[in-house]
């Protein structure tokens, strides 16, 4: 604190070891149209999906939630919980994705403009699941709300004023609220259904 004050850089240590999660690298790589621009509502599941990664501090390290949300029932389609927010984690989110897609569908999935999201591998497996690339544009975090929106909802509910022991601690309870959400939290929005129960109901295509 001292070195910072004095205009000193301490090389041992960042300023903030804690600081927000972000997969901005600059602007490589191809640009991805905002197909969304902010139009979150849908009138069918499969329609709009949207993803992101959010980090956790867990027993002295971090944890990465990649999850994919359906914006019409409000469901968790897919996620994966990670030690790294690497293509590791989101071929194995994809791979928990692609079985669910029904025949004939045709989403998008809009994301910001991480890494992950600019990559060969992301873009060429989405095309190879009929899926349309949505992208914000830097510095507006007002286009990926929705998916933001999962995530305040979700360390309002199940990380805040919590600590866990051990990462597979956090990473089983983790799995198991999604679980909930998707299947027990019952919600206005869908005239009092949960996300499954609103989606099996619903006509996908």
């Amino acid at each position: 604190r001292v070195m910072r004050r004095m205009g000193l850089k301490c090389r041992i240590r960042a300023a903030n070891p804690w600081r927000k999660y972000s997969s901005y690298r600059g602007e490589d790589g191809e640009r991805v149209p905002n197909l969304l621009k902010r139009d979150f509502r849908a009138d069918r599941p499969f329609a709009k999906l949207g993803t992101d990664v959010t980090e956790f501090k867990v027993a002295g390290a971090k944890a990465y939630l990649a999850p994919v949300y359906d914006m019409a029932s409000k469901e968790i389609m897919a996620w994966d919980v990670s030690r790294h927010p690497d293509m590791e984690q989101q071929k194995r989110l994809l791979a928990m994705l692609a079985p669910k897609l029904p025949a004939g569908a045709s989403p998008v999935l809009h994301s910001d403009m991480g890494w992950q999201y600019r990559h060969p591998w992301w873009r060429e497996r989405l095309g190879e699941l009929g899926i349309r690339q949505s992208m914000s544009r830097k510095g507006n975090c007002l286009d990926n709300a929705a998916t933001e929106q999962v995530f305040g909802h979700l360390k309002d509910e199940f990380y805040r004023d919590r600590e866990f022991d051990s990462y597979e601690r956090f990473k089983a309870e983790l799995d198991d609220y999604i679980i909930h959400w998707n299947t027990k939290r019952r919600q206005i929005r869908l005239g009092g259904h949960t996300p499954e129960e609103f989606r099996r109901a619903s006509t996908v295509v």
